[in-house]
């Protein structure tokens, strides 16, 4: 199965169980990850979530092959980016989070990483644009001009430098970061459920008062991009392995 989850006492681990591809998300991926938040956020027994990947990387977003599917009525793109959640959900990194990978851990609310993290993305290399809330989430997490450089040159962030600049909450021993995380769950569990709900929900309110608009730009910028002959040339270029040749056009 590409999603797999267990129960932890009051804490609902998901697991991304795709290393052939990476991780990477099909349509499969994406409703397997949409029905685990879903379980998550209706089983009052469950406090809080720990999203994570396999021991050679997180996530790398979409699968250029498949697609990712159609965005879910309650999670949006992989289920995940534009749900509107009441929980914590704590992601644990491994190895790369890139492109998607990357906004979906931005999508989480804590993030503990292994030292061998590391976040991206790249999608500008692939002729295409961050289509998942990067444009925006990313400064909001990082400061403007290192989420500038992650979207302008594809170059990736370590766990030292994302742990250093407040993004990664805690840095774990490589094989530790689910580990580590299930700790911080555990820590967030004993605090009252409600009063741990409704202060997520308000700083969410106030952090998100305008990703209505922020949506909006990125949809603009998607239509812009997405009509570029960069576009294919880019992709191409991924699936033979080889530097793209851009024309600007």
């Amino acid at each position: 199965m590409p999603i797999e989850t267990s129960r932890d006492g009051r804490v609902f681990v998901i697991r991304l169980n795709r290393p052939e591809k990476r991780n990477a998300f099909d349509a499969e991926m994406t409703a397997g990850l949409d029905a685990a938040l879903n379980e998550f956020e209706d089983d009052p027994e469950l406090w809080a979530a720990v999203l994570t990947g396999t021991a050679g990387g997180f996530s790398a977003g979409t699968d250029l092959a498949k697609g990712s599917g159609e965005p879910t009525p309650r999670g949006g793109n992989y289920g995940v980016v534009r749900r509107r959640r009441r929980k914590p959900l704590i992601a644990a990194v491994e190895g790369f989070a890139y492109g998607g990978g990357m906004e979906i851990v931005l999508a989480c609310d804590l993030v503990v990483a292994a030292r061998n993290a590391t976040f991206g993305l790249p999608e500008s290399r692939r002729g295409v644009i961050a289509t998942c809330g990067g444009l925006f989430r990313a400064h909001r997490a990082l400061p403007l001009n290192v989420a500038k450089q992650l979207l302008l040159t594809g170059e990736p962030l370590d766990a030292d430098r994302a742990y250093g600049l407040g993004f990664v909450n805690e840095l774990a021993d490589e094989g530790q970061a689910l580990a580590q995380a299930l700790d911080l769950a555990q820590r967030v569990c004993r605090s009252a459920p409600i009063s741990v709900q409704e202060s997520l929900v308000a700083l969410e309110r106030v952090h998100s008062a305008d990703d209505d608009h922020a949506w909006e730009v990125t949809e603009e910028a998607i239509a812009n991009t997405f009509g570029s002959d960069d576009l294919g040339e880019g992709i191409q270029a991924f699936f033979e392995r080889r530097e793209p040749r851009w024309t600007g056009r």
